[in-house]
């Protein structure tokens, strides 16, 4: 417990405290009711105040008091969240991360319990397996499985980091039978993504900051992922040096096999496009260009600089709700941009085989999940 300030003396504690032994952030209040008290701060940061004890209180019973309070708040998930936050092991993570877990934190410390407090202000020690599959249970039941499978995810993680340093003993997260998310497998209509490709190349033209404009990139990039078959993260990372002689080098994640694309008419004039458009920022923003090819991008933003990835994904949410608000799709026909990966796999001539080799997946399983085309074959007889 932290050592207290010196104090003034207040002429209203009662004489038999000795003023200057008194804990910290503890304090009297001489008013009607004369009560020992304590401040804090709620999860919304809002200062609070909480009565502690009466006014005939020993001094050692208010140490004691304190004490309890100070080890029940180091031990509270609340209080492992913020520790696990603040570790360079969280900063590490990516921004996209962030984002994921804080949702997952605010979840998880303000969901109410049955104790009359929420879950945040529970003693991590005191977590069961039974305790946290009810809580997975409980937000899946709510309809939101996804909601549940990530606050599992994060409160797995979180008690790992507490036990390996010394919060509990036991991670009772782990085992947990996780919620079945819904799969959302979209594939795309050819001319609804024709459609879209051919606004977004269009709508880049426009001047920026005009009523229905959108990246002059995000035409390049979605004809690029659905040619070579990438995610977006694989499309904005592409440099020079990817481009070889016979094609792209695809720079695939995930543990997929990388491949060369060959170049058609199509995937040509798509690449030299994001090429001019890159050229055009730099000579507009004077950048300095870099000598390694590795170091120059394919896709660049307005700034000049590399595109992330959390700006392509708000680029193409605006221009997909913008899309529906002109009723150019309906919401039927809403699909991510990681489904234009799915349609060019399953648009691949040839086998099952050929379409595996072509997507750089290592397990047949995943054709499963990507290849979404029907078979033509023979009857069983003349």
């Amino acid at each position: 417990m932290r050592k207290a300030r010196k104090r003034k003396h207040n002429p209203h504690i009662p004489a038999h405290i000795d003023q200057a032994a008194l804990p910290a952030a503890v304090y009297f209040d001489h008013r009607k009711g004369r009560v020992w008290y304590t401040l804090h701060y709620d999860e919304t940061g809002k200062q609070r105040r909480r009565n502690i004890a009466p006014a005939d209180v020993s001094l050692a019973e208010l140490h004691r008091i304190m004490d309890e309070a100070s080890n029940v708040d180091r031990g509270t998930l609340r209080y492992v969240c913020s520790q696990f936050h603040e570790s360079d092991r969280y900063k590490k993570l990516s921004p996209k991360t962030h984002d994921d877990y804080c949702y997952s934190r605010d979840v998880l410390l303000t969901l109410p319990t049955k104790l009359g407090k929420p879950l945040g202000d529970l003693a991590v020690r005191k977590f069961t397996s039974a305790l946290v599959q009810r809580i997975v249970d409980r937000l899946a039941d709510e309809g939101t499985p996804s909601k549940a499978a990530h606050a599992l995810r994060y409160l797995r993680r979180v008690l790992q980091w507490g036990r390996n340093r010394g919060f509990l003993d036991v991670n009772p997260a782990l085992g947990i039978e996780a919620p079945v998310e819904r799969k959302q497998r979209r594939l795309p209509n050819h001319q609804v993504m024709d459609t879209l490709i051919d606004r977004a190349i269009a709508r880049g033209l426009l001047i920026r900051g005009e009523k229905g404009g959108c990246p002059e990139y995000l035409g390049y990039v979605m004809e690029l992922a659905y040619l070579c078959r990438l995610r977006g993260i694989e499309v904005v990372t592409l440099t020079d040096a990817n481009e070889l002689e016979s094609g792209i080098l695809t720079n695939r994640r995930k543990g997929s096999r990388d491949n060369i694309v060959r170049w058609t008419p199509r995937l040509r004039k798509a690449w030299d496009h994001a090429k001019a458009y890159r050229a055009k920022v730099w000579a507009k923003r004077k950048t300095a260009i870099p000598i390694a090819p590795s170091r120059r991008p394919i896709i660049v933003a307005s700034h000049g600089g590399p595109l992330r990835k959390s700006s392509l994904d708000t680029a193409w949410q605006r221009f997909i709700t913008l899309a529906l608000a002109d009723e150019i799709i309906t919401p039927e026909q809403r699909f991510a941009l990681h489904d234009l990966k799915r349609r060019g796999i399953t648009d691949t001539a040839g086998t099952r085989a050929d379409k595996q080799e072509a997507s750089g997946h290592r397990d047949p399983k995943m054709m499963d999940v990507y290849d979404h085309s029907v078979p033509t074959v023979s009857p069983s007889a003349e």
